[in-house]
């Protein structure tokens, strides 16, 4: 979708990731192997989903595990939850 792309690309901007939008799979795990992103990077990119649609995303909710499980999870997160 047109917001998973706008996401990935703010991703990889903040994180400096050497990745095409296009090859930015949207199903793949955000944390571990695939991306090599770790609890840092989760941190990073909670900001900057916090900063562009104002979605405030807490260290401490149970539910981070779900939203940040891909790329999909966190875009469905962001368009219930957005209010910018």
């Amino acid at each position: 979708t047109e917001l998973e792309r706008e996401i990935a690309a703010s991703i990889i901007e903040a994180l400096s990731l050497e990745l095409p939008v296009d090859e930015f799979d949207p199903e793949a795990p955000l944390y571990g192997d695939h991306f090599g992103l770790d609890s840092i990077d989760m941190l990073e990119i909670a900001v900057v989903v916090s900063a562009r649609y104002g979605v405030e995303l807490r260290s401490d909710d149970v539910a981070n595990r779900n939203v940040f499980a891909s790329l999909r999870a966190l875009a469905d997160h962001v368009a219930r939850h957005r209010t910018l």
